[in-house]
């Protein structure tokens, strides 16, 4: 069997690998850069080659490069210590057999590379090509890692992809990801929040109208449909989609035709949806809140986004980031961040995710007083010393899980609520509710109760709404202003939980 090439200028990762394959029986031959492969590859060939992306003196991709064309077979394992989109995609789009992000586990490396064996030895051209760049989207994490696999295997595809995750997470990114690298990539991309559009007005916006199909209507007006048209269309927040223009949408992806409102003639769709939500759609279908044939339209292929919280790992690259971008777009000098800062950071929840810390970098790029961040600079709201901090963090979460529901940004500059309704009730410590939530919550858990997360979430959504009206007397626009939430949104909460009266 022929060796397997092991390209790296870093020594140690060599000898790792070398030691790690040798104990498997492989043989191998080692290189410390692309120059001296490319080289060798002038005389001989490998079974499997391993290498990394950036050396000095040659990119890995380069090797890659010129391995697809001399030997379009032979399966290439990139490997790069740079986590991000950019990388992966570039790997699977040169051809690459897999993509393995340092620091990486050695057995599951040398698995790897006995898969890769396998794929040579039975002569396929086992690779998957992907997409481009995003470079807002960085992640270390293995779930993330996972992501811009998917993303690099659907490059190639057209299918309805369905996008879960909380809200902040990022699936409009991954949308736009999609549509980027895709065969529509020089179509159009167009994004649709239906939880944004009053219910009246969605029909028209998805579908477009004839002139005079209603009241106001003086001229026709293409839909995102159209709009889309050779391109992607991205409904966004489909959980909350009324359920008769479900039955509009279904009709679409089944037939690939519409109807303008007030049009007679039918017009042919050749649009790709990409659809996403923070809410559980198989339980709104067992609630019928969402159909089921529409459900299993839309989840043809399945990405979830993970919550920062499960991927805390990444939460020091993305404050750098951050810090970078926000220090660019503001023409300044970028902020660093001490290593007890960013271990604290890491140490939060953040229940806005991955918006949250974005717009937490913001604020610190504007108000922190030097330019190292220490823990005291960070928000008053998040620092451990400010009496009932964690009370204050998880009054936050319940916050953003309202705001995701209702597609409204909340006030205070990193997803917490106005100062006014942020805190417990004057007199009573935040921990007071926060006990008597877990109590709440245990008793739920205790009597079997379906979807407690559903129930709990309408019932703060209700009590919030509920006390900012009582504040403003029932005047729902200052209500929704004090909220941080627009005006059709607390009208559309006050019906769905049935607060009118």
């Amino acid at each position: 069997m022929k060796p397997i090439w092991i390209v790296d200028d870093d020594q140690s990762i060599r000898w790792v690998l070398e030691k790690a394959l040798a104990r498997e029986n492989f043989a191998t031959r080692s290189f410390s850069g692309v120059r001296d492969a490319l080289t060798a590859l002038e005389q001989e060939s490998p079974q499997v080659l391993v290498s990394d992306i950036r050396m000095p003196g040659g990119s890995g991709l380069d090797l890659l490069q010129t391995v697809r064309d001399k030997l379009p077979g032979l399966p290439v394992i990139i490997m790069t210590a740079f986590s991000d989109l950019d990388s992966a995609v570039a790997a699977f789009q040169g051809g690459a057999f897999e993509y393995l992000a340092k620091p990486f586990d050695v057995d599951k490396a040398v698995e790897l590379i006995r898969r890769a064996v396998d794929e040579s030895m039975r002569g396929e051209a086992a690779y998957d090509n992907s997409v481009t760049e995003t470079p807002e989207m960085l992640g270390q994490a293995p779930a993330m890692q996972d992501m811009f696999r998917a993303i690099g295997r659907l490059s190639h595809s057209a299918a309805t992809v369905l996008i879960t995750g909380e809200s902040g997470t990022g699936k409009e990114l991954v949308a736009r990801a999609l549509h980027r690298h895709s065969p529509r990539a020089n179509g159009p991309f167009i994004a649709l929040n239906t939880a944004a559009i009053p219910k009246d007005l969605l029909e028209s916006e998805l579908f477009g109208h004839e002139r005079g199909a209603f009241t106001g209507a003086q001229a026709m007006r293409q839909g995102r449909f159209e709009q889309a048209e050779n391109g992607t269309l991205f409904l966004d927040e489909i959980g909350d989609m009324p359920f008769d223009l479900q039955t509009r949408l279904l009709r679409v992806l089944s037939d690939g035709q519409f109807y303008r409102v007030g049009g007679h003639n039918p017009l042919k769709a050749n649009v790709r949806v990409i659809a996403a939500t923070h809410q559980n759609l198989e339980s709104r279908v067992r609630q019928g809140l969402f159909r089921e044939d529409l459900y299993h339209r839309l989840n043809v292929i399945r990405l979830r986004l993970p919550a920062l919280r499960e991927r805390s790992e990444d939460i020091p690259l993305l404050t750098r980031h951050f810090l970078q971008k926000s220090a660019r777009d503001l023409g300044v000098e970028p902020k660093r961040v001490s290593e007890d800062a960013l271990g604290f950071l890491a140490s939060l929840p953040f229940p806005g995710n991955v918006r949250q810390l974005e717009n937490l970098c913001n604020w610190l790029t504007v108000m922190a007083p030097a330019q190292t961040i220490e823990q005291k600079d960070l928000p008053p709201d998040l620092t451990p010393t400010q009496e009932y901090a964690g009370e204050s963090i998880a009054l936050t979460a319940s916050a953003a899980e309202m705001g995701s529901g209702s597609n409204a940004a909340l006030s205070g500059g990193v997803g917490t609520l106005p100062a006014s309704l942020g805190t417990a009730p004057a007199g009573v410590p935040a921990s007071v509710w926060e006990n008597g939530l877990r109590t709440e919550v245990a008793r739920l858990l205790r009597e079997n109760t379906a979807d407690v997360m559903d129930e709990l979430a309408r019932r703060f959504e209700a009590a919030v709404i509920r006390e900012a009206l009582d504040f403003t007397r029932g005047r729902k626009v200052e209500a929704a202003e004090r909220l941080g939430i627009g005006r059709n949104t607390i009208t559309r909460k006050i019906q769905e939980l049935h607060l009118d009266a």
